[in-house]
């Protein structure tokens, strides 16, 4: 079965950067600061399913991306650039004239999203999770079939 979770859990990571009001709000992800999560935002493809993990909470969301990442000054959600909007994280824009060190955003359409206060977690119970910023979920059934449970999403609906 081709899920397109080839290399789709996606790491939330917040801080100065990044913060998940944001990402829920408006509907994207992003990584940067540097050139090995740069790259890891440029591994991404439209049409991908991501989930969202989010450190110390759970999942939070499963989606798919609208289109590949690009660095951030290009990016526009709901017809005005992504830093024009009021975003909970205000260091979004540090660094966001350098290909190498800004915030790579990808727009993301969420089949599910829910606060952190909600994220979907259940103690040892072989769930994968990773501190990259993606990760393969493919070999990954148990998650699979928790994330379909837990959010009420069918991923082999998403990738079609």
């Amino acid at each position: 079965m081709n899920t397109r979770f080839d290399n789709n859990s996606y790491n939330v990571g917040e801080g100065p950067h990044r913060n998940w009001d944001d990402y829920k709000k408006l509907g994207f992800i992003s990584a940067g600061q540097g050139i090995r999560w740069r790259d890891a935002m440029a591994g991404f493809q439209k049409g991908d399913v991501v989930a969202a993990y989010l450190k110390n909470h759970g999942f939070v969301g499963i989606g798919v991306l609208t289109d590949r990442a690009k660095p951030i000054r290009e990016v526009t959600i709901k017809g005005k650039p992504l830093l024009s909007h009021n975003l909970s994280c205000s260091r979004m824009s540090d660094n966001a004239e350098s290909n190498e060190l800004c915030e790579y955003v990808a727009p993301v359409k969420w089949a599910a999203a829910v606060e952190r206060g909600h994220a979907k977690w259940k103690t040892k119970a072989g769930i994968y999770t990773t501190t990259h910023v993606r990760a393969s979920l493919d070999g990954q059934p148990k998650t699979i079939a928790f994330l379909e449970k837990e959010f009420g999403v069918n991923v082999r609906e998403l990738v079609a």
